[in-house]
């Protein structure tokens, strides 16, 4: 299956995770309908200078992220660096995150979470809900 730049499913995010400002979700292939491992997310993310994601944890889950453009600030669960394309991170069970684009063009991003065996696949609604 080809899917091409452009044709992806985009959401906006306002404060997202207690972040600031804006964040562009397109969702390369959607997790409740067209992949089949115990993925959670498999999305490219778009944050505007100054923008960011609010610190949270993951539990029985880990989230990888590949930096493809502009300048991160990551607080890697509790120790803050700078993050440059072609670096990554990953978050494991338990531990905890949050990304700030502190460059002056947008910050672009590869996220994917991926849950732990026998944690079983819950959908995105189901992922809100538990969130509150």
């Amino acid at each position: 299956m080809i899917r091409r730049n452009g044709e992806y499913g985009k959401v906006v995010k306002d404060n997202m995770r207690g972040g600031e400002g804006r964040v562009l979700i397109e969702n390369l292939w959607d997790p409740d309908t067209e992949l089949k491992a115990n993925n959670r997310l498999f999305a490219r993310l778009t944050i505007e200078p100054g923008s960011s994601i609010g610190f949270h944890k993951h539990e029985k889950e880990e989230e990888v992220f590949v930096i493809e453009k502009g300048i991160a600030e990551m607080d890697d669960n509790g120790k803050v660096e700078r993050l440059y394309p072609g670096d990554t991170i990953l978050t494991a069970d338990g531990a905890g995150h949050s990304v700030k684009s502190v460059g002056d063009e947008n910050l672009e991003m590869l996220a994917v979470i991926s849950c732990w065996d026998g944690a079983g696949r819950q959908s995105r609604a189901e992922a809100q809900r538990r969130r509150g």
